[in-house]
């Protein structure tokens, strides 16, 4: 089985450019240009140096002494969170900038729902003097305010999308939008892997970094490079392909990827895609994801800003459909308790995405000497105000 794209961009049936032929010119160019750009010596040097010097890394992968102890098990945590920025976001941004500058582009355009890729591109733009819109759900504006604020202060102007669940599927459409009416002068940096080929292959090999250093990381602890486990949340699915990367041929290395169940799977208030989703188009790309029996998109749900997207990327479609994805869900309950277990026994905030891969620890069925690795994509500063609001309540 084969877990990375053919030419055509699919993984296995998953994937493609499904696109207006407005936009062909440019994703066709990138298409062709993407691994010769990223390949090149110069491209890899400045990326290198800007991962280490700018966005900090390598970052830790941490031993969780007590929550270890807790679930009879080892588990660490890749620190994602620690990252300039507070995500895995900045990996995928930093690269595609760069690309953007080779190609020639004066104009950046993101989508954001958390506002961490916002903020990731908004930063990078203002790094590289380059003119930055970012595209944000009227609803995630109002839920993740600090975030908004920082996309301001580094100069981006923030363009609410006011249609449909004002989240971030909306935010997807305005900036495809905004790319077919401006395709000369236009980078789209696309935040997930989702969206035409080649953006799922080339923001998973963006974000590979992450296993890249767990690797590394794990045999310098343990004395073996592979864990028996890894965790992450998914919502398009960047932090789990990034922390997937190297070990999608390893079928030794279980691959748990955890989706937001929202108020439950069948709530009808849940953005747990594998669940109850189906085989579909979305921005460009054939995927799974949630659709009405006329095909048309159905409104996630979830407490998380950063996983209420109707889809999954091509490759987490596949990775389902093939088996060699375990997919789980959590509840917004559930993430919430997972994001206090971790803050009071390991005194880490994690981000309320990264609380979702944490909440399925109980659910596994943990062996004693398992090494689990739980991507910590993120950090819990632009949650406080929803976790305040937890707490409050359970007191």
């Amino acid at each position: 089985m084969n877990y990375h794209p053919d030419a055509r961009g699919f993984y296995g049936s998953f994937g493609g450019a499904y696109i207006p032929e407005l936009l062909y010119p440019n994703v066709e160019y990138l298409r062709k240009n993407y691994l010769k750009i990223m390949e090149s010596e110069s491209f890899r040097k400045e990326f290198r140096s800007l991962l280490q010097d700018y966005a900090g890394r390598p970052t830790p992968l941490y031993y969780a002494k007590r929550l270890s102890e807790k679930y009879q098990s080892h588990i660490y945590l890749k620190r994602e969170d620690l990252t300039h920025t507070g995500a895995h976001k900045i990996n995928n941004t930093v690269g595609q900038i760069l690309v953007a500058q080779k190609m020639g582009k004066k104009r950046i355009i993101a989508e954001t729902g958390a506002g961490q890729h916002g903020v990731a591109t908004a930063t990078v733009a203002a790094l590289m003097g380059l003119q930055c819109v970012v595209y944000m759900g009227e609803v995630d504006i109002r839920r993740q305010a600090p975030n908004v604020a920082r996309m301001q202060m580094l100069g981006a102007e923030v363009r609410p999308a006011t249609s449909g669940s004002k989240t971030l599927k909306d935010a997807t459409n305005e900036a495809i939008r905004d790319w077919i009416n401006h395709p000369e002068d236009t980078y789209y940096l696309i935040g997930s892997v989702v969206g035409p080929h080649p953006y799922p292959d080339m923001v998973a090999r963006f974000q590979s970094v992450i296993s890249e250093e767990m690797k590394q990381q794990l045999l310098l602890q343990t004395g073996r490079s592979a864990p028996d486990r890894i965790i992450a949340c998914v919502g398009g699915g960047s932090n789990a392909a990034g922390a997937f990367y190297h070990y999608l041929d390893n079928e030794t290395v279980s691959l748990v990827a955890v989706e937001a169940d929202g108020l439950g799977v069948d709530s009808g208030q849940t953005a747990a895609t594998t669940q109850i989703g189906s085989e579909g188009i979305i921005h460009g790309s054939k995927t799974l994801l949630m659709q009405d029996e006329d095909g048309q998109i159905t409104e996630p749900y979830s407490l998380s800003a950063g996983l209420d997207y109707p889809g999954i990327g091509p490759l987490h479609a596949h990775l389902f459909k093939s088996g060699r994805g375990q997919f789980l869900g959590a509840t917004d309950e559930e993430a919430l308790r997972a994001a206090f277990e971790l803050t009071r026994m390991e005194g880490i905030i994690p981000a309320l995405e990264s609380a979702h891969a944490l909440a399925v620890l109980p659910k596994l069925d943990l062996k004693k000497d398992e090494v689990v690795v739980v991507n910590l994509s993120g950090r819990g500063d632009k949650d406080m105000e929803t976790y305040m609001k937890y707490n409050d309540s359970m007191q």
